[in-house]
């Protein structure tokens, strides 16, 4: 079945993750934990279904809570899917929006980006770095030899500090229909998912290990959860644009 057959390739995909990305995922926890430590945060981007990533991992029940999304609705998908494609390609914008957040020298930005080549988040690692953040980069090198749409001639894995490799096939899609050969079923969101929860567990680690306790989110479903999160929205409420 080919439904089995998508499982078996994210299962395969995940275990690749786990042997060749392990040492990028804790480098990039090493950065955010020291940030978190010093009162920063970590900031997530990405354009389009990119976006969903970081939706993901902001104000969620098990989540960190020093997580500032960047949430730029000019191109999430319900406000025009086709727009938003455009949008990603054009130049001159990332740092627009950009300013529109508080972010500090020496926090860190995840920007995602399955290909890595088009203009706004190679813009917008290019404006973070700017601010003097570093830039971890979580993209595939299946493109890593396509051309850049961004006039520098820099693909977002050129710029950013550290690459997480989602190793996911050129053109994303996992399993090929046996009528046409068209491949469907997309991985990169369900594996982006899986490196950052990877990431932001080791995260949470490596604060304990620093006797730091770990700012985490829970349900407000729960006895005593919302009070909980009460606290840390208080704590926060300044930083974080979307609280």
């Amino acid at each position: 079945m080919l439904a089995y057959e998508f499982v078996s390739k994210i299962i395969e995909h995940i275990e690749i993750i786990k042997k060749e990305e392990s040492e990028s995922i804790n480098q990039a926890a090493e950065w955010i934990a020291d940030s978190i430590a010093k009162e920063g945060l970590l900031h997530l981007f990405g354009c389009g279904h990119s976006h969903l990533l970081v939706e993901d991992f902001f104000y969620r029940a098990g989540g960190m809570v020093p997580v500032n999304a960047i949430l730029e609705t000019s191109i999430m998908l319900h406000e025009g899917a086709v727009k938003s494609s455009k949008i990603e390609r054009m130049t001159g914008y990332a740092g627009h929006i950009l300013d529109n957040y508080i972010v500090h020298p020496g926090e860190i930005i995840i920007v995602i980006s399955n290909s890595g080549i088009n203009s706004l988040p190679v813009e917008m690692a290019l404006a973070a770095k700017a601010k003097g953040l570093k830039v971890v980069a979580m993209c595939s090198s299946a493109y890593y030899g396509d051309e850049t749409r961004h006039y520098s001639g820099q693909r977002l894995r050129d710029i950013a500090d550290l690459v997480i490799d989602n190793h996911m096939p050129h053109g994303d899609a996992l399993v090929e229909l046996p009528s046409s050969g068209t491949k469907m079923a997309s991985g990169s969101t369900i594996i982006g998912s899986v490196i950052l929860n990877m990431v932001m567990t080791s995260v949470a680690e490596k604060l304990i290990k620093r006797g730091i306790e770990p700012p985490i989110y829970v349900s407000g479903n729960v006895p005593g959860g919302f009070e909980r999160n009460e606290a840390y929205i208080e704590r926060y409420r300044q930083r974080i644009k979307h609280l």
